[in-house]
């Protein structure tokens, strides 16, 4: 695998700013926001972060958008994405108010959006893949009178890539302080995906690697809500009362997806709970958790080496089950990013901020073993607020 990063980039004496992150991710429950202080190589401070759960009609629009993917009506598209910016508005204002922030200290806000679809081309030509994030940048800059850098992956994907995952390059910087190697960093969204740092990540230097392992929460929430009165598999209460079934699991793991040669991606609508269907509600939530688990291991033959040390980020980290099952198929310490003091609930909102602050350094995010991309190049689309 080619896992080059960005060449060595002279310390020039950049100045730290601090930044707001968002995150809106494939779970659809809510807005994250985090405030970050860095240079765009170097995080000098991870601030304060929150929460804002989405309202039950906005979540029940936005995941029939996704569903519909390409084929969403426009006027809904239209709709949502607006309600959805004032949203991500609305958590900018919170942070700011919270923590005491002076809206004049803030340098930039990281918007990536939220995925309405995701395709890119497996065979990694230019101009051929397609990837569509909702959210407009140009009203958030309005609302919140701050610079606002979004469109993080429509670079990526017209050069080839395959536009995500794009938070490896904080994952790096943030391992500055691990001392094990390798060391994977998987992310259990609605999609799961791993980063893979192996050497010295100063300065984002690390032979660094990431692509989607296969699906995350996404199959397992879509059995729950369809099963129980729940939304998600709480404390991994349900799976832990079921039986796997291990035909299904093995079937699944069948699918071309797993022995393709990353870097690659995925859509929240690529992998489903069909492996589960006609099963008990436990026993489905089982076999659900045991395919996460199993689509995780089947990634080793495509690492250069076998992490020593697994921290688990993403809404799966909460889930008991899912830990115990992924112990049992890597065969090394699984643990949740709490464990080292990272922030399993606002990593992915900081993540937007230090991507954000590179945008304005010319630094790169997406390098040829996190997404393809031929070369590292930078990504994300600066927009400024109106004149006061």
């Amino acid at each position: 695998m080619d896992t080059r990063t960005e060449p060595e980039i002279a310390d020039t004496g950049s100045r730290m700013r601090l930044a707001v992150g968002l995150m809106s991710g494939t779970s659809m429950d809510g807005i994250d926001a985090a405030l970050l202080t860095g240079d765009g190589k170097r995080i000098d401070a991870l601030g304060p972060s929150l929460t804002l759960p989405y309202r039950p009609r906005l979540r029940r629009r936005l995941a029939g958008l996704v569903a519909a993917g390409e084929r969403a009506d426009p006027a809904a598209v239209a709709a949502v994405e607006a309600e959805l910016t004032d949203g991500h508005g609305e958590a900018v204002e919170r942070l700011l108010t919270e923590a005491g922030v002076d809206r004049a200290a803030v340098a930039v806000v990281g918007f990536p959006g939220h995925t309405l679809y995701h395709r890119p081309d497996p065979a990694r030509r230019p101009g051929v893949g397609k990837t569509r994030q909702i959210g407009d940048a140009t009203r958030l800059a309005r609302l919140t009178r701050l610079p606002v850098v979004g469109d993080f992956r429509s670079a990526d994907v017209a050069a080839g890539g395959e536009g995500a995952p794009l938070a490896p390059v904080f994952h790096a910087a943030l391992a500055e302080t691990v001392a094990e190697r390798p060391l994977a960093v998987l992310n259990i969204g609605g999609v799961a995906n791993i980063t893979v740092i192996d050497g010295d990540s100063g300065g984002g230097t690390a032979a660094l690697s990431a692509f989607d392992t296969g699906p995350g929460n996404g199959p397992l929430d879509d059995w729950v809500a369809e099963t129980t009165d729940e939304t998600c598999d709480r404390d991994g209460r349900l799976s832990a009362a079921g039986t796997a079934d291990a035909a299904r699991v093995a079937a699944a793991l069948a699918d071309h997806y797993y022995t393709r040669r990353p870097p690659k991606s995925l859509d929240r609508q690529d992998f489903t709970a069909a492996a589960a269907a006609g099963l008990a509600p436990a026993d489905g939530a089982r076999t659900l958790v045991e395919i996460v688990a199993a689509s995780v291991a089947a990634a080793m033959p495509h690492l250069v080496r076998r992490p020593s040390r697994w921290l688990v980020t993403g809404g799966g980290r909460l889930n008991p089950t899912i830990l115990a099952a992924l112990t049992v198929r890597l065969g090394a310490p699984v643990e949740p990013i709490e464990a080292i003091g990272w922030s399993g609930d606002a990593v992915e909102a900081q993540a937007f901020a230090h991507m954000a602050l590179r945008h304005l350094a010319g630094l790169p995010i997406s390098f040829p073993g996190t997404t393809g991309v031929p070369a590292p190049l930078p990504g994300g689309r600066l927009n400024a607020p109106p004149d006061p």
